[in-house]
């Protein structure tokens, strides 16, 4: 295609020709300039700005070739292109490049499956905040269970970049969303024991001790090892699965959490979302003994700690490891009357057993991943032990002027 495959070609000794790909066409100008071989080199970059703005969005046809035929085309159809929808379409084919897989597919169930559906027959500019609040508003009554304002923030930035860039394309004046996030209202529930604790509707709970055990006795000796593991490190199931023997630091006693294979990362291991999510966790003696326990299936440098029994290999994701909990799960309702809880009740039982035992509340957050204890005292504030009746005294003790 053109000079040296580049998109460009003299086309006459007044024209130089570029090709380029834009909204799924394939497209030719012409550019009047003799093709010099410095001119040829300036279409080079011409086409190549061309390029970067059609990856960003804010290509403008018109204002580039303002006499071109296809530019007249384009504007014909530019009320299609205003329309949510069809915008909606077209940015989030560039943007999910940006994405990691989890994130990418979360992203496309909520453009697809719910903002074109909702909106995609409005134009942009009709897209304002109080249509948007609207909406979100009304999702709580289409669904059994009150949406969290985890998942309406979720949603909301979806909308709110996408809406950046219409506005950096000069589609809107305004960005309806920018600067604001609508979220529920959520009465919270203060136990008379504890004035300090705050509910959660989540549904969080914990193994006890003799559960963890009857549950680990009824695993096959590896997936023993990995749920002994989970329950003395609180590591999130994709966290496990990713982790290799290269990220435990045996003379620092930690294990360095920092990527995950996600459900929808397809077999993937990536890099945690958030900086609190890379993390060192402690390695404490029961975790420390499933690690030396699981030497045995799987001592290979750099490789897999964790690997499915069934396959000899790294676990594939989540739902092998659910299928296998499953079966552990019904021997144990049978055999003991544990009700069936899912994997990520080992995550709790991890935190709830660090706080009752006195841990303080901010190395535990560390330990979790967690930005801060906001999350520490909102999900397990029943499990911190009542302020210490003494507390006060040990100050004195050690400061106050003896008489």
């Amino acid at each position: 295609m053109g000079r040296n495959g580049r998109g460009v070609v003299a086309r006459s000794d007044k024209g130089i020709q570029i090709t380029f790909q834009y909204e799924g066409r394939r497209c030719r100008e012409t550019i009047p300039l003799p093709p010099t071989a410095a001119n040829l080199k300036r279409a080079e970059q011409h086409r190549a700005a061309i390029l970067y703005e059609i990856s960003r969005g804010t290509f403008d046809y018109a204002q580039v070739f303002p006499t071109s035929k296809i530019a007249k085309k384009l504007a014909r159809g530019s009320a299609d292109s205003h329309l949510v929808g069809p915008f909606l379409k077209r940015w989030f084919e560039i943007k999910r490049h940006e994405l990691k897989a989890s994130t990418e597919a979360e992203w496309n169930r909520t453009v697809h499956n719910l903002l074109v559906p909702q909106f995609g027959h409005l134009a942009l500019v009709d897209l304002t905040r109080d249509v948007i609040t609207t909406w979100l508003k009304s999702l709580d009554h289409q669904r059994p269970k009150a949406i969290s304002n985890k998942r309406l923030a979720n949603i909301q930035t979806v909308v709110r970049q996408a809406l950046a860039a219409a506005l950096e394309q000069k589609l809107i004046d305004v960005n309806p969303l920018g600067g604001f996030t609508y979220s529920r209202k959520i009465s919270v529930r203060v136990e008379p024991a504890n004035l300090c604790q705050l509910q959660t509707k989540a549904p969080v709970d914990p193994f006890s001790s003799d559960e963890q055990a009857q549950i680990l006795a009824l695993a096959d000796p590896q997936v023993r090892n990995f749920l002994q593991f989970a329950f003395w490190t609180g590591l999130r199931t994709s966290e496990l699965i990713a982790l290799n023997w290269s990220d435990i630091d045996w003379e620092a006693g930690v294990v360095k959490v920092w990527k995950a294979m996600t459900r929808e990362a397809r077999g993937k291991v990536e890099t945690t979302k958030t900086a609190a999510g890379r993390r060192q966790v402690k390695l404490l003696p029961p975790a420390v003994a499933a690690l030396m326990a699981q030497r045995e299936y799987a001592e290979q440098a750099l490789e897999a700690i964790f690997r499915d029994p069934r396959t000899g290999k790294r676990w594939a994701g989540h739902g092998k490891v659910y299928d296998v909990w499953q079966v552990i799960m019904r021997k144990a309702k049978t055999l003991h009357g544990i009700h069936y809880r899912n994997p990520y009740q080992t995550r709790h039982t991890y935190a709830s057993m660090m706080l009752s035992a006195g841990e303080p509340p901010m190395w535990v957050s560390k330990q979790m991943g967690h930005a801060d204890q906001t999350m520490i005292y909102r999900v397990y504030g029943r499990w911190m032990p009542e302020a210490d009746r003494g507390a006060g005294l040990r100050v004195v003790a050690m400061f106050a002027t003896k008489e």
